[in-house]
């Protein structure tokens, strides 16, 4: 039997568990603590006509400079010769030495924020010149794979979540339950 007693505490028991969903679900918001990248020029997994002579990342916050570190690398992981990171507020670039011929790159990334958060990931493009003499340099699909797998958490992250939400309101249900029998 439900008295007026018991719906107090089964609003009560709803308002614990939507604060500890939303407690949970909000820190996952990578925008909210860390430093994500906004925009890349090449772009992220694009290809261009002609090869790049500098690698620009625009990030969501502004960047130490004494640890900005980007790195360019060919289809078969060698480093490809480019300038020291130049850190300009949320920007980040370095200059490419040399002419890249045609095939796939990895851009990778390793950055801090001026407020301490790291950030770090990387990201493919590919150079199709029609004008490349050289011969392209192609990778393996197991390259392209880790590739996609150094992009970092996020989805993990955000089902992790999606998963202690289920199961807080799980628990919930049955401790309201368990009340109401009593």
């Amino acid at each position: 039997m439900t008295g007026p007693r018991s719906c107090p505490l089964v609003v009560r028991l709803g308002a614990a568990a939507l604060a500890v969903v939303v407690a949970i679900l909000v820190p996952t918001s990578p925008a909210w603590a860390h430093n994500t990248l906004r925009s890349a020029a090449p772009v992220q997994e694009s290809t261009v006509s002609s090869a790049p002579t500098e690698i620009v990342l625009e990030f969501a916050q502004e960047l130490d400079p004494a640890f900005a570190t980007i790195v360019l690398t060919d289809a078969a992981r060698r480093k490809v010769p480019t300038g020291h990171a130049v850190v300009s507020g949320a920007k980040g670039s370095v200059q490419v030495t040399e002419a890249l011929p045609s095939g796939t790159y990895t851009v990778a990334y390793r950055v801090v924020s001026t407020d301490g958060h790291p950030a770090q990931g990387s990201y493919p493009f590919t150079v199709a010149s029609p004008d490349s003499s050289a011969a392209p340099i192609v990778g393996t699909p197991t390259d392209r794979a880790s590739a996609q797998a150094e992009r970092g958490p996020g989805a993990s992250v955000l089902a992790a979540g999606a998963a202690l939400a289920v199961l807080v309101v799980a628990g919930a249900g049955l401790l309201w339950r368990r009340t109401r029998r009593r």
